[in-house]
């Protein structure tokens, strides 16, 4: 009998598994990769084997589906064979942190990886950022040229050892190694590398530590406002890596699951609640804060030697606008004061993943390192490829009925952005063994990066290009996270092309997967000067109020006024917040994407919405708020109530209202979800508000989990569109 099994089930660990558990049974047979499966001949039971099996899976690994065939037993023992190369599937395992057993062993004396900043073994370490191809063995990874020596041969053909069959061990006298470099590319230190960086770190320097699937930029705490000078990052926050779990707790208020995403194998970075005497450098005017925990054994080393702190900032290494940094040589070109960098090449790049809790949710905001190539079922067999929007973003692959989202790829305004995003679709299209493309899926907006670079596909392999509106995008993401084939959605974010040639953003959408109608939106207003808009906060406001706005000069206002009607029109919720924050003083400029609407989610609360402004709706589903939003900014200007309780009042006024055409519409079409969807809504007081007034709907209320709500999820949506529309 021989059985393919489908799933994670290379580079966890599996093979060994399989080993153990068929000698164990006393069965015959063989065991093998085949790149997209793993292969099992067994001379006994399937069925008892697979449930023995199934109770001693790696923590890593898991099986998904199980084919059935012939085939006698050439063994008259149990035997890991060689791999052959099958049909290909993306089962590439992703990166995870350092397991307890590899933990325990790099600070034991008497353990010969002791102190060794590449400890790993079958159920830890680096995979996806350092596998060339499919099957996953030694030789198709970048851990190729360092040959194993005898005591980790031993290792590695022993089946009762930890690291029987692990593709990626070393030790320290056969596996890479550190080296410290100064700021001139001069070797500082080579027999110590790690212990003498994190003696720079401690001397006030900014240092970059190669990771696994980039660099990081580091430094003390106390050196936060010297690293903003250097790094020209004015206020954009940076997150911190502390020393462990009690440290996290010092400087953030996190419940039990948040505790749980920051001690899981894939050590996101979690934006939790900050902590009152957290430096505000580090989040500058923001009331949270990202924490992640070490993952990698140099990591762990740098803050055994780093006494007297618990925490670093621990930031992607890149120049600004640009991928994150691989190469040693490139990294010498950020000018940094120290660089510890090893030797093994990065294969493939890979961000540190980004997530928020909610409830029981995990919402990312960048799904990358740890979880990255899992894939997600889809209802159809297309090869499809897709190339999200403008910015955050991340192509997708479907074959063979899955859908395959790349790493997080970023802003592709930015032609070293472009460069990787093509090059994370080639790899995806690699592992996968994928020759034709049916479809590529891309979105409306006809000057996006990601367009051209999705017909450069189309035209290579002679794909149907699919267009795909971006806030039906969202809503199609959505469903595929939720498991729903219907939804009526609140799609808000800053911008996105829309069908009717305006700039959308504040939309109430009735999706399925094959059409979508737009049921309400926000009232139409000016960007005035277009993109220049969206970097100025002032002019927002302007647009949307009569009175005279604060740091706009006679002569601006002049020049603002005469552009009102030769601007484009937008229904954005997210610049909507921008002006918000502007008009309350808590977002007065935007130096990052975000920066204003962000800064204004302190003020946000829904217990503060106590006030009902007259938000209306018209018959054609336009909400109509700049009047009431005039309101307020009276009621603001005579000081009746607090800000908090005004802009609340107001923001929450705006949502119940487009929460209203979302069930009333709902009701009459027989759909009983609502969603919420889009970068809005990673605001989490806005997404309190959503779900307070659909569960008083008596609806369902839908958001994402694992897939990210903004555009990183794009790619995902349009995919599933162009593979389920005919």
């Amino acid at each position: 009998m021989r059985l393919f099994l489908y799933g994670v089930v290379q580079g966890v660990g599996f093979r060994p598994t399989v080993f153990r558990v068929a000698s164990d049974l006393g069965l015959c047979g063989y065991v093998r990769n085949n790149g997209s499966n793993v292969e099992v001949c067994i001379d006994g039971d399937a069925d008892g084997f697979l449930e023995a099996l199934k109770e001693r899976l790696p923590p890593l690994a898991r099986i998904d589906r199980v084919d059935y065939g012939e085939g006698d037993c050439p063994y008259d023992d149990f035997r890991i064979i060689e791999s052959q190369c099958g049909e290909r599937e993306s089962v590439l395992p992703p990166d995870i942190a350092l397991c307890d057993d590899c933990l325990v062993e790099l600070f034991e004396p008497a353990d010969r990886r002791y102190m060794y900043p590449f400890i790993n073994c079958t159920n830890c370490g680096a995979r996806f950022s350092v596998i060339k191809d499919l099957p996953y063995d030694r030789d198709k990874t970048s851990m190729a040229p360092f040959s194993l020596c005898d005591d980790c041969l031993n290792e590695y053909r022993d089946p009762l050892n930890r690291r029987f069959h692990a593709q990626t061990i070393s030790c320290p006298d056969d596996g890479p190694r550190y080296t410290l470099y100064g700021e001139d590319d001069e070797v500082l230190q080579a027999e110590y590398p790690v212990s003498a960086f994190a003696s720079m770190l401690k001397g006030g320097k900014i240092g970059v530590v190669k990771s696994w699937g980039g660099m990081h930029i580091t430094c003390t705490l106390e050196r936060t406002a010297k690293l903003r000078e250097w790094y020209r990052r004015e206020a954009k926050p940076f997150a911190i890596m502390v020393r462990d779990i009690e440290a996290a707790r010092r400087y953030a208020v996190f419940d039990d699951k948040a505790e749980r995403l920051l001690l899981s194998p894939q050590r996101p970075i979690v934006l939790l609640k900050k902590r009152s005497g957290v430096p505000e450098e580090i989040s500058p005017g923001l009331d949270n804060i990202g924490i992640y925990l070490p993952y990698t054994p140099a990591q762990h080393l740098i803050f055994h030697h780093l006494e007297g702190h618990d925490a670093l900032i621990m930031t992607s290494a890149n120049l600004p606008g640009e991928p994150i940094i691989l190469d040693n040589k490139e990294a010498f070109t950020l000018g940094a004061d120290a660089y510890l960098l090893h030797n093994r090449d990065i294969v493939n790049r890979v961000d540190d993943s980004l997530v928020i809790p909610y409830g029981e949710n995990a919402m990312f905001i960048r799904r990358s390192r740890g979880f990255v190539p899992s894939g997600f079922s889809v209802p159809y067999s297309s090869v499809i490829l897709s190339f999200g929007a403008e910015r955050n973003v991340t192509c997708s692959l479907s074959v063979r009925s899955t859908l395959f989202p790349s790493q997080y790829i970023g802003n592709t305004n930015y032609a070293g952005v472009q460069d990787f995003l093509r090059e994370a679709t080639e790899h995806l299209l690699k592992i996968n063994g994928v020759e034709t493309i049916d479809k590529v899926a891309v979105d409306l907006h006809p000057h996006y990066p990601t367009r051209k670079i999705g017909m450069e596909f189309a035209s290579r392999f002679g794909s149907e290009v699919v267009e795909v509106q971006h806030h039906w995008a969202h809503a199609a993401s959505l469903m595929l996270d939720a498991g729903l084939d219907s939804v009526v959605a609140l799609t808000l974010d800053g911008m996105g092309y829309g069908s009717d040639g305006d700039v959308w953003g504040g939309e109430v959408l009735h999706a399925t997967y094959k059409d979508f109608k737009r049921v309400a939106h926000l009232e139409r207003f000016p960007l005035i000067g277009g993109d220049a808009a969206t970097k100025d906060p002032r002019r927002l406001a302007f647009a949307l109020l009569e009175a005279p706005v604060p740091g706009i000069s006679d002569r601006e206002a002049e020049i603002f006024d005469k552009l009102m009607t030769k601007s484009p029109q937008t229904t954005s919720m997210g610049r909507l917040l921008d002006a918000l924050s502007y008009i309350f003083g808590t977002g007065t400029r935007r130096t990052y994407d975000g920066e204003p609407a962000m800064r204004l989610e302190p003020l946000l609360s829904p217990e503060d919405a106590i006030i009902r402004f007259p938000v209306e709706r018209t018959e054609d589903g336009t909400v109509l708020f700049i009047e009431a939003l005039r309101e307020m900014d009276d009621m603001r200007r005579k000081g009746t109530h607090n800000s908090g309780i005004l802009v609340s009042s107001f923001v929450n006024s705006v949502l119940e209202t487009m929460v209203d055409a979302a069930a009333e519409h709902a009701d009459s079409e027989g759909v009983e979800t609502i969603g919420l969807t889009g970068g809005v809504s990673y605001n989490i007081p806005i997404m309190r508000m959503v779900e307070r007034a659909v569960r008083s709907s008596g609806l369902r209320f839908a958001v994402h989990e694992r897939i990210p709500n903004g555009d990183g999820g794009v790619s995902m949506g349009q995919n599933i569109v162009a593979g389920v529309r005919d």
